[in-house]
């Protein structure tokens, strides 16, 4: 399925329908009152997440969503049936702007989570809904409102605990293959990886995380060098940080600066996440080469050797990733107590899926 992850949409609610002038004419009531029934309600159209879905690709086909309008009161105080809303269904993480202003409107991360793009008309009242004391025969009535209109952007941002940055070819395809059962296409040669791919890391019985693999970034990345700002975005949503330095580069440490620069550049908030970075491919380094990399530092970033192809320092690596997850979870669940006795904390929408 071809990945998409921003669409423009134009979504028109149905016009309520019109009031109904009616008599009642009956026998032996030749002078029956106004019973002109209400117009029913045009139909709305929601927006709802859908943990199934992974992409907006739907909406890059078919972008123009109107809803039928409500039918017109009828006579005996009938009312007219209300048009069916529509509801789109989009993927969680989905973020939805005015397309004009850019402003945020919703931000679906919940499963089931539910709001209205466009609010139906209200139908206008029948000739029954306008008698009085003194108008006992009224021929008003009311013409049913229009429905909202408007042209909207989803942008959808994938959620996910743990985020692998790296260069292309860092190996991020790889390790998101041996911690978890997600299958990307994997290489020797840069930008293998085309599309974010999310994988779920079981950590123990019942626990585990939602680790995502970006493709790869360059320099230049925030001004749409490369795959850039295509996927940046999606990096924004994860809780952790994860940088894969390809061990083979000749200066890994500079890899890092680099890559940390490009995301200081797209977002301010990136680079206060929490972080943890990894060597990769210590499978095919030499000994000399071990030795200089053992004295490899990060400031206050912890940095691990491994090889996903041998398996060495994997799990530690996954160990790590748990651990700084189960402090941010306590961390918010502090916080949430503090606001309101901890009634109002759940768990990241990712984990949930764990």
């Amino acid at each position: 399925m071809k990945f998409v992850d921003l669409v423009r949409i134009k979504v028109k609610a149905g016009a309520g329908g019109s009031g109904c002038v009616s008599f009642r004419r009956e026998k032996f009531v030749p002078r029956g009152g106004p019973d002109g029934g209400n117009g029913g309600r045009g139909g709305s159209i929601l927006i709802r997440a859908n943990h199934h879905l992974n992409t907006l690709l739907d909406y890059r086909y078919k972008n123009h969503y109107s809803a039928a309008r409500g039918d017109h009161g009828l006579g005996s105080r009938k009312s007219g049936k209300s048009g069916e809303d529509i509801v789109l269904e989009v993927p969680m993480g989905t973020i939805v702007r005015d397309a004009l202003t850019g402003d945020v409107k919703f931000d679906l991360v919940k499963d089931g989570e539910e709001s209205v793009l466009a609010r139906g008309g209200r139908g206008g009242r029948g000739n029954a809904e306008f008698a009085t004391s003194t108008n006992q025969a009224p021929r008003d009535f009311e013409v049913g409102e229009a429905g909202e209109e408007t042209e909207l952007e989803l942008e959808l941002k994938l959620l996910a605990d743990a985020g692998l940055v790296g260069f292309p070819n860092a190996g991020k395809s790889t390790l998101i293959s041996v911690i978890s059962a997600a299958r990307p296409k994997i290489a020797d040669y840069p930008f293998t990886t085309l599309v974010p791919n999310l994988g779920i890391v079981r950590v123990d019985e019942g626990a585990g995380f939602v680790v995502a693999d970006m493709p790869g970034l360059l320099l230049g990345a925030h001004q749409g060098k490369g795959l850039g700002i295509q996927f940046l975005r999606h990096i924004e949503r994860t809780r952790i940080l994860v940088f894969l330095l390809d061990g083979t580069r000749p200066d890994p440490l500079d890899d890092y600066r680099v890559l940390m620069a490009e995301l200081k550049s797209f977002s301010s908030d990136l680079p206060k996440k929490p972080r943890v970075a990894a060597l990769t491919k210590m499978d095919i380094v030499d000994d000399v080469r071990k030795k200089k990399l053992a004295s490899l530092k990060i400031p206050r970033v912890p940095l691990h050797r491994i090889s996903a192809v041998t398996g060495e320092g994997v799990e530690r690596l996954v160990r790590d990733i748990w651990e700084k997850l189960r402090t941010l979870d306590r961390k918010e669940e502090g916080r949430a107590s503090e606001d309101g006795g901890g009634a109002g904390y759940e768990a990241s929408p990712a984990r949930g899926r764990a």
